[in-house]
């Protein structure tokens, strides 16, 4: 048996209680990864990844069968957390309408898991424990005040105030893609106009593209190309304009969003991670300059540390050990 730090129900405090194994499953798109930790220990005793198959039936038995393929010989189980995309209420453990998934609908997920093995489980989105685990193992540590910012397929992210993990009141808190950075911007991938998802996510920079060539832009690139956010990248890199201007505006307007940030969670840490923040200066050059220009007061950058993620793939497991830690301290 080992020993986790104590939380408070709101957040961390410095009593530790003891601790037995915990098993953390991150639910994606593509694939559930599911893995157990002995306690103060984060390399996985076991690991197990198999398809998501998320417009299949059956979603439930699939995950209980990955649980069960990882579950520790002759150990004792504490908990298993659980990470997923959102919406979802980490109170209730329920699935409000996880994206490409109708049967996990108004699902309560973590009731489920928790009735068929008998053991605590816990739910919450899985950029806010890819968050809380950059807080707690990875560039985040020593930090108090942390912006975790994932910018991929979609924008997410996770917030720690005063070493807490922010849920809010519906547990909905810090959906940081779909704060309004243009009211009068396009429609973002949850149908309302202007989130910071609809300038800057992958999706958001090749729907640019293929508008400007449709307008009659020139570029190297092509309309039917079947183009993603890498191919503009590389065109970029290769000196194309229009692809520089895609990424430009990209850079742009995820400064005008972080600078509200900052102003709303004041951090001392942003850490940036996924697939689209991996191009380095093409986007973050005219971050850098966004952000600047958008701040209302230099006093919050002063000391600020911008930096990427460095988790990778681990990060939701790890996430989700974290918060399966946390709850069973409360």
């Amino acid at each position: 048996m080992g020993w986790a730090s104590k939380y408070s129900e709101k957040g961390l405090t410095s009593i530790i209680v003891p601790m037995d194994t915990i098993i953390a499953v991150d639910i994606g798109g593509t694939h559930i990864r599911a893995a157990s930790y002995a306690p103060d220990n984060i390399e996985p005793i076991k690991q197990k990844k198999i398809a998501t198959r998320a417009t299949e039936p059956g979603g439930l038995e699939r995950l209980t069968r990955v649980i069960e393929d990882v579950w520790p010989s002759g150990d004792s189980v504490a908990a298993i957390g659980l990470g997923s995309p959102g919406p979802l209420d980490p109170h209730t453990g329920y699935l409000l309408a996880p994206p490409n998934n109708p049967e996990w609908h108004n699902f309560p997920l973590a009731p489920s898991v928790e009735e068929r093995f008998d053991v605590k489980t816990f739910l919450d989105n899985d950029a806010n424990l890819a968050g809380l685990a950059e807080y707690r193992y990875g560039a985040g540590k020593g930090h108090h005040y942390v912006l975790y910012i994932t910018v991929s397929t979609g924008i997410g992210g996770g917030v720690i105030i005063e070493d807490r993990l922010l849920q809010g009141h519906h547990g909905l808190a810090a959906e940081l893609g779909h704060i309004i950075v243009d009211p009068n911007g396009p429609p973002c991938s949850c149908g309302y106009n202007g989130h910071l998802e609809s300038f800057s996510s992958g999706p958001a920079i090749v729907k640019y593209v293929l508008g400007e060539l449709e307008s009659g832009a020139r570029s190297v690139l092509k309309r039917e190309d079947n183009l993603s956010a890498r191919d503009v990248a590389n065109a970029a890199q290769q000196g194309d304009a229009l692809a520089i201007q895609a990424y430009h505006r990209a850079g742009e307007y995820l400064g005008i969003g972080v600078a509200s940030l900052l102003h709303a969670f004041d951090p001392s840490i942003v850490i940036f991670g996924g697939g689209v923040s991996q191009v380095g200066s093409l986007l973050f050059d005219p971050f850098d300059v966004s952000l600047k220009r958008h701040v209302f007061h230099p006093r919050y950058l002063e000391g600020l540390v911008i930096t990427r993620a460095e988790l990778g793939d681990d990060a939701g497991l790890l996430g989700a050990r974290a918060l399966a830690e946390m709850k069973l301290s409360f």
